[in-house]
């Protein structure tokens, strides 16, 4: 018998356990075996074996999936190093990289190489179609090039099947496997700081260098990436594109389309079927995908010829998974690169202060981009509003209220910015002061007036909305604050013949929603966008031209040390919608702390001035990116459980700890309650990632002996959120 570590989707500190085959098992290969007297999916992570245990104990590998590809070395290398970094049981970290096809104990359906057709020498000696024939003609003439699929075929001529068949029995139709990838030319000419950062990017093809591509709003980065995913696809490499999902809009995969409409592409993001997602990350795998798209899972698509890395808008929160295994997808593609040897470009108009301070110190060679690419546009003119003595309606200041009249009547498009949906945050009795909260969090629900609901926000608890207080019975119920639904309607009101369209989750829930809405706006339809995030990153209208932002304030107070950067980014991207084209932008933020540090670079439009700033107050302080911190948290049914539990594990290793790390708390969390669960945590920081490493570690071996299985802990390396 031949012995096999196989990775397992249990919480074991490595996930690996021994089990017996009959012939020794490619590293990869996907197996069936039991686990606790059921069959379980793994993965064998190595083989010949030498077992320390009796062998008459070792239980035998059910299935092996042999007739498919195992998953390969680079691969596993990548997992291990996950779950490695981020302290992760090495089973559950493979697992979750997987899709949900390659999950299931039973053999996965392989996708079909794409076939590919052109006329062969006997076809190219034939008289073509007459032109009156124009589609039949296009796709004769498209035939002559090194090979197109069906699929692109059936572009030209919708009846491409059918005449293929015709031609192929006439002798003239050669099919063959892959081809290199036909690229269109861009439309797009670049200008010079363009042309100038995609070629220092061509630079480094083959070798590994980490580029931190800098562009204000509208100064053409994806133009960039897209030059340089061109060059790399031509070569016959894999590019790997990753961007916020958010970012992932129809807008963007139509400029994709356009440009690499007969390049095989694979789209992953959350809302990709589990079938389809098991496909394309097994034609990726197998170099049938040679462009992938997606968003921050994708960072774990197998790649076989990886010749290029873009992760655009690099500073986006959500590269960071929140919960299980958290990963950063950002800091892993960049140690993917470096495994391949190939380059990587980190973008964006407001880089992360960890990216920008590597640029500065030279680890990532800094590009940038400090002009809008359309020629005639400007950065938008920013005004910085006072409100804190002004009377607003329904949060509008009147100011706010004449330039979006006033622009509707130039023909203008406005977008009013508040990042928070729903018709209002809280519900209040006026009479005793009772406020609505969540039974299972702490935290407020919010009232989203044409459900007629109460939403926790956080965990989806949903009500109807009482028609009484239930302390005093009082049926004059207070809505309290701003949502989009109330901006909405107040504008509604105030522009009655404005079409006013509210984009946020709420109103984007179905698969078609976007593609509307883009529809629209092109045609002219609409006047005004409410919006949250939303509408806040990655979209491009020629029509926009004037942005309000509501309630800036509200992320400032706030205990987490990376609120100013955030807001700023935040402020940045949204305003940047403004001007884009030949129309002047303008932009009026309403605030009530006009003197904040933040607000003068924004109006600055200087993310220079903001970065210089906000650097020098970190350093002071040893916080990121001059130190590193890991969070350790507990949740448990009551928060004095939660602080028992990690008071009694931080007595036992605090004195065992690398000197140089320090330990702060435990303490509650700002959210005690969330889910029914209440919750605890304690910060480790050190300015050496080292001795903070060898310190989680400790701090792990502690933790996995707990037994009472009614505190759950988690351990979050390279926190994003306090």
């Amino acid at each position: 018998m031949n012995y096999h570590y196989v990775a397992l989707n249990v919480p074991l500190s490595d996930g690996l356990l021994t089990y017996a085959h009959p012939e020794a098992l490619p590293a990869g290969t996907r197996v069936v075996v039991p686990f606790r007297n059921k069959p379980q999916i793994g993965v064998v992570w190595a083989n010949g074996i030498v077992p320390d245990i009796d062998t008459a104990k070792i239980q035998s590998i059910q299935t092996a999936f042999t007739d498919e590809p195992p998953l390969p070395d680079d691969w596993r290398a990548l997992l291990a190093f996950t779950a490695r970094y981020y302290h992760y049981p090495l089973g559950q970290a493979v697992f979750t990289a997987l899709p949900q096809g390659l999950k299931e104990t039973k053999a996965a359906e392989l996708p079909e190489p794409p076939l590919f057709y052109a006329l062969n020498e006997t076809g190219r000696a034939q008289t073509p179609p007459p032109e009156r024939f124009r589609k039949k003609r296009a796709l004769w003439d498209a035939l002559l090039s090194d090979g197109l699929t069906l699929e692109s075929l059936k572009k030209t001529n919708a009846q491409a099947g059918k005449l293929l068949e015709e031609w192929a029995e006439q002798g003239w139709i050669e099919r063959r496997g892959a081809a290199a990838p036909q690229l269109r030319p861009s439309e797009h000419v670049l200008n010079a700081a363009q042309r100038q950062a995609a070629q220092d990017i061509q630079t480094a093809f083959g070798r590994f260098q980490t580029f931190l591509l800098y562009g204000i709003t509208g100064s053409g980065k994806t133009e960039v990436y897209f030059d340089a995913v061109a060059e790399v696809l031509a070569q016959g490499k894999q590019v790997l594109f990753l961007l916020p999902e958010i970012n992932l809009t129809p807008q963007l995969l139509k400029r994709v389309q356009d440009r690499f409409a007969d390049v095989p592409t694979a789209v992953l993001h959350s809302q990709t079927a589990a079938g389809k997602r098991t496909q394309d990350y097994l034609r990726a795998m197998t170099g049938q995908a040679r462009l992938v798209i997606g968003t921050r899972l994708a960072v774990f698509t197998p790649m076989a010829d990886l010749g290029l890395i873009v992760v655009d808008e690099e500073h986006d929160a959500s590269f960071k998974q929140d919960n299980e295994l958290r990963y950063h997808a950002r800091d892993l593609a960049v140690w993917r690169a470096k495994q391949s040897g190939c380059p990587i470009v980190l973008g964006s108009a407001t880089p992360s202060l960890e990216s920008w301070h590597k640029a500065q110190s030279g680890a990532y060679r800094l590009l940038e981009l400090a002009e809008r690419a359309h020629a005639a546009a400007q950065l938008p003119q920013v005004e910085i509003l006072n409100v804190g003595r002004l009377k607003l309606d329904n949060g509008f200041s009147p100011q706010a209220l004449k330039l979006l009249k006033e622009n509707y009547e130039a023909g203008g498009m406005s977008l009013v910015y508040l990042n928070r949906r729903g018709f209002s945050p809280a519900l209040f009795c006026g009479d005793c002061g009772h406020t609505f909260g969540c039974p299972n969090c702490s935290a407020k629900m919010v009232l989203h007036q044409r459900a007629r609901q109460l939403r926790c926000h956080h965990c989806d608890h949903r009500q109807p909305v009482p028609y009484k207080c239930p302390d005093c019975g009082n049926q004059d119920l207070t809505a309290v604050g701003h949502g989009t639904q109330r901006v909405e309607e107040t504008l509604r009101n105030f522009i009655p013949q404005a079409a006013v369209v509210r984009v946020d989750r709420d109103s984007t829930a179905h698969k078609n929603d976007w593609a509307d809405l883009y529809r629209r706006i092109a045609a002219g339809e609409i006047d005004i966008l409410v919006g949250t995030q939303m509408l806040a990153k990655g979209h491009d209208f020629a029509r926009l031209n004037l942005v309000i932002v509501l309630n800036a304030d509200g992320s400032l107070y706030s205990s987490d040390f990376r609120a100013p950067e955030r807001l700023f980014a935040e402020l940045m991207q949204v305003s940047g919608r403004a001007g884009r084209a030949d129309k002047a932008g303008r932009v009026l933020i309403q605030t009530q702390l006009p003197d904040h540090a933040v607000f003068a670079a924004v109006k600055a439009q200087d993310y220079r001035l903001f970065a210089d700033s906000e650097s020098a107050e970190r350093e002071m302080f040893a916080m990121p990116p001059f130190g590193f911190q890991t969070a350790i948290r507990a949740d448990a049914p009551n928060v004095a459980q939660a602080m028992d539990f990690l008071n009694g594990i931080k007595a036992a290793v605090e004195p065992l700890l690398p000197e140089g790390v320090s330990v702060f708390g435990p303490a509650p969390m700002l959210m005690v309650r969330l889910a029914e669960r209440e919750r605890a945590q304690l910060f480790l920081e050190s300015a050496s990632r080292k001795d903070l490493h060898h310190a989680v570690s400790l701090w792990v071996q502690a933790l996995q002996q707990n037994r009472n299985h009614k505190i759950r802990w988690s351990v979050d390396v390279d926190v994003q959120d306090m």
